[in-house]
């Protein structure tokens, strides 16, 4: 808790205090209040206690340790691509794909009031800031990184220093008495974020009986010529949609390459029950991190 800026500790306070007296409705979310990730979990589930937690780490350990009922995480962005980590903390966590969102991301240029002057940098997230590339650069601000979007706003309400500024949602600005000195300096008009919802237990596919249906899973390859080729042929022969596909490396020995995918469709199904068992087959480890209900379609 106190890794969070100065501004920002009390309202952390604030909304651990809510969420311990009920961690069932607790969405735990990495960032300080004010952050994309808190704007997330408030619109998925409005009724839910928002928990900030410091890193994407803690938010999972809040619901391992039964102090949040679930969390809220990036994945990833349709500019920056996706978020750092992820991919590696999914799978060690234990927790399971429950649900996902998508959050239009919109980030203003905040500052002190009064501010004067032009401003030498901006503290924000590395994707906020690699999502205001070029706005930073025709203005000559230098990008500064820092931990979330409102905790860089709240670090620089604490650092009272006209010269700097943050990118954050324009909530943060109410939250730590900045100034919005541009709105919407997101270099791309449709820049979303899509977010995962993880809990401890999974969905039973037989139970999504009502719309789209998603699964994600990660696997890895035998180390064999074709083993992917392979592999991925039971998803086309089956006529199983996979809407997502990224390879990350296992370890420093760069042997070993793990997968991860999203499909459309659900265990239970005929047609994926054959794909993933004909996966299976040219694997050496395939580990179904959750099926949900799609939220945006693909394609």
């Amino acid at each position: 808790m106190h890794s969070f800026p100065k501004p920002a500790l009390e309202m952390v306070e604030q909304l651990q205090q809510a969420a311990m007296a009920q961690p069932e409705r607790a969405i735990a979310f990495q960032g300080s209040p004010g952050a994309n990730s808190h704007r997330a979990a408030n619109e998925w589930a409005p009724e839910a206690l928002p928990l900030p937690c410091f890193s994407f780490a803690d938010a999972i350990d809040a619901v391992k340790d039964g102090r949040a009922g679930c969390a809220m995480i990036p994945i990833d962005n349709s500019q920056a691509g996706r978020v750092a980590d992820i991919h590696f903390l999914l799978p060690e966590s234990g927790l399971s794909i429950v649900g996902e969102h998508f959050l239009r991301i919109r980030h203003a240029l905040m500052a002190l009031p009064g501010a004067k002057g032009p401003l030498k940098a901006a503290y924000s997230h590395p994707h906020a800031l690699a999502q205001s590339r070029l706005f930073l650069r025709e203005r000559g601000i230098v990008p500064l990184s820092f931990a979330d979007t409102a905790g860089a706003a709240a670090h620089v309400a604490e650092l009272a220093d006209h010269s700097l500024a943050a990118i954050a949602p324009v909530l943060a600005s109410d939250l730590y008495d900045l100034e919005i000195v541009e709105n919407n300096v997101e270099d791309s008009d449709d820049n979303t974020t899509r977010f995962v919802i993880l809990a401890p237990q999974p969905l039973d596919p037989a139970t999504l009986t009502e719309g789209t249906v998603m699964t994600t899973f990660i696997f890895e390859v035998k180390n064999i010529p074709a083993a992917l080729y392979k592999a991925m042929g039971g998803f086309a022969t089956n006529g199983v949609n996979m809407t997502k596909l990224e390879s990350y490396q296992k370890g420093v020995s760069f042997s070993a390459t793990t997968f991860y995918a999203d499909i459309i469709g659900a265990p239970g199904d005929p047609a994926v029950d054959r794909a993933l068992e004909e996966l299976a087959f040219h694997c050496k480890e395939l580990r179904i991190l959750g099926s949900y209900r799609q939220a945006r379609p693909r394609g």
